[in-house]
């Protein structure tokens, strides 16, 4: 089900760059948007060149993510590079305005799908979420940032009309993402556990994030357990449920909303 959803992220994502933003040259964000430049410049096609610029990528996120998310991405990277090939370059508008305002809606739909479901695009995405599991600052907000070097470079290359267009198509890609993925938003899980050594220890080697590990019992069984607390993101809380689970499907796991987190958010 999860992949399917990344494949279905890829496909808007696909259909956002051949049908609105490639048509007219405008740029979309991170690697995707430098894989449009030399797809413009270049007889070599899009997809191509998105797949092989996101593998270096693809192996530091292995390192600071984790194999399930990597796994994930892959499968957006490849399916997301095969859309690219396989679906024509038309533009479905003759309106470049309407082309960068609903191309960047749609890319940021997909992406937004992606991030979601434990994924991420591939080049600037994994990125972003690396910042942002050590900050506050949310991914729409980071890949906004970071996408301004390809307005310049889209401005450098066509002209500053096309690099306008290509900022507004950005902006509105975080936005919507911001709006779909809330990683930004910080929760507090509290586990109640009987092995919460085995869970620690998963939990350390996967999540980077602090664990406060504290010492309880049943009211009712009056059997001794174990409490871990964490402060996570959205992002974080179906991996670290699947990390439970597997040491110990009776453990109660208790989520609310964090308000405000000061002091040190990632485990260094």
């Amino acid at each position: 089900m999860k992949n399917l959803v990344v494949i279905i992220g890829s496909l808007i994502v696909a259909i956002a760059f051949n049908l609105f933003l490639v048509p007219y040259e405008i740029l979309s964000s991170g690697l995707s948007g430098i894989a449009i430049l030399f797809g413009i410049l270049t007889p070599i096609n899009i997809g191509v060149i998105n797949f092989l610029l996101n593998i270096p990528l693809l192996i530091w996120g292995y390192y600071k993510l984790g194999r399930t998310i990597i796994i994930n991405t892959i499968v957006c990277v490849t399916s997301l590079s095969v859309f690219l090939y396989i679906i024509p370059i038309v533009p479905v508008t003759d309106n470049i305005l309407l082309s960068s305002i609903f191309g960047g809606v749609f890319g940021g739909a997909g992406i937004g799908l992606i991030l979601k479901y434990s994924g991420t695009s591939g080049g600037l995405d994994i990125v972003a979420i690396i910042i942002s599991r050590a900050s506050n600052v949310s991914v729409g907000m980071l890949l906004t940032g970071m996408n301004g070097l390809i307005v310049l470079i889209s401005g450098a290359v066509f002209d500053w009309n096309l690099a306008l267009y290509t900022m507004l198509s950005i902006y509105l890609t975080g936005k919507v993402i911001d709006t779909i993925h809330t990683n930004h938003i910080k929760l507090t899980m509290q586990i109640v556990t009987s092995n919460g050594d085995n869970i620690r220890k998963d939990l350390i080697q996967s999540i980077y994030r602090g664990i406060t590990v504290m010492d309880g019992y049943g009211g009712y069984t009056e059997e001794r357990k174990q409490i871990l607390m964490m402060v996570v993101t959205r992002y974080e809380t179906i991996q670290i449920k699947k990390i439970v689970r597997k040491h110990d499907k009776q453990a109660f796991i208790n989520i609310y909303e964090t308000i405000e987190v000061d002091g040190e958010f990632a485990r260094n």
